[in-house]
């Protein structure tokens, strides 16, 4: 999933031009995209799968970036707090366009190349000249949430791309993904290229489940408010069930793989109830005390345990 049209121009002072009913491939084509021919121009609607793809996981939700969403009609039409970043019947004079085809620069989304096609640059242009349509939204049925084992990735993935990824990505909005950690697919969700930050079947030893619940400081997300109960208990099950992909199937366990944890020792030794074993090469800083915060450095034993290494008091 990538994010598109941040930090966009607005209020460029372009008066709309006419609306365009059927705009002809001739007049599309003289915007500098491409000549793909375009019969009759697109709806809102059957354009959903261009934002969802490149732009909600910025755009949408309260935490909209500049508080344009790009998730309903009635927002994106609204623009953001600067105004307006679809002008109808002026492409040229859009935003949208300005900055997906890198006429305005930073081209969008942030996250490319690759960027967006021609072909879905020109949808965009003909909607725009088109007085830009909305369509008809089909009503989705209605759907029990997923019991506890029937929560795959594709449940939770929504959350991440709203509430993570504007900084867990390549080109986020702090710059490189913090600590090189991103959220954009299930694999890079459970890399363990420098650490496990999910542990399947494991969720007290996952270090993204107690920076969303706030046992590790800082607390993520770190630019907005925390997520919320149902989100965090939705992830939460998620890992304990063991981070099933899209299609039901469980996540193995990284045998070996360095965890980084941080939280109150409630017990020696335990870390917030997650039992910690420890041995004769465990090393113990600062003299740790029942009720310290403390960071521990440990792996993941053949046994599916978590052997600490080091345990430093903060």
């Amino acid at each position: 999933m990538r994010c598109a049209l941040v930090t966009l121009i607005f209020g460029l002072g372009v008066e709309p031009s006419a609306k365009v009913k059927n705009p002809t491939p001739q007049q599309i084509s003289s915007l500098g995209v491409t000549n793909q021919q375009i019969s009759e121009p697109p709806t809102y609607v059957e354009l959903q799968p261009i934002f969802i793809r490149s732009c909600n996981a910025c755009h949408s939700g309260p935490f909209a970036s500049k508080g344009l969403a790009t998730d309903s009609y009635a927002s994106l039409i609204k623009g953001s707090s600067s105004g307006p970043v679809v002008i109808a019947g002026n492409p040229q004079g859009s935003a949208l366009i300005q900055r997906t085809t890198g006429k305005v620069q930073p081209q969008m989304p942030l996250t490319g190349p690759p960027f967006l096609a021609d072909t879905e640059i020109n949808l965009f242009t003909s909607w725009i000249l088109a007085g830009m349509p909305q369509g008809q939204e089909a009503t989705p049925p209605v759907t029990p949430p997923p019991t506890s084992d029937e929560i795959t990735y594709a449940n939770v993935a929504p959350i991440f791309a709203q509430r993570c990824m504007q900084c867990h990505r390549e080109n986020g909005i702090m710059g490189p993904p913090p600590e090189g950690y991103q959220l954009m697919s299930l694999k890079q969700t459970l890399s363990i290229a420098d650490r496990a930050r999910v542990v399947p079947g494991n969720a007290q030893a996952s270090e993204l489940i107690r920076r969303i619940n706030g046992l590790a400081k800082p607390r993520m997300p770190l630019n907005g408010p925390p997520l919320t109960p149902d989100e965090i208990e939705l992830i939460t099950q998620w890992v304990d069930n063991g981070a099933r992909d899209p299609a039901g199937r469980s996540s193995s366990i990284p045998i070996g793989a360095k965890v980084r944890l941080h939280g109150n020792l409630s017990e020696l030794w335990s870390l917030d109830g997650l039992r910690l074993d420890v041995n004769s090469a465990t090393r113990f800083d600062d003299t740790p005390r029942i009720g310290d915060y403390v960071q521990v450095r440990a792996r993941i034993t053949t046994q599916k345990s978590i052997l600490a290494e080091r345990i430093r008091r903060r």
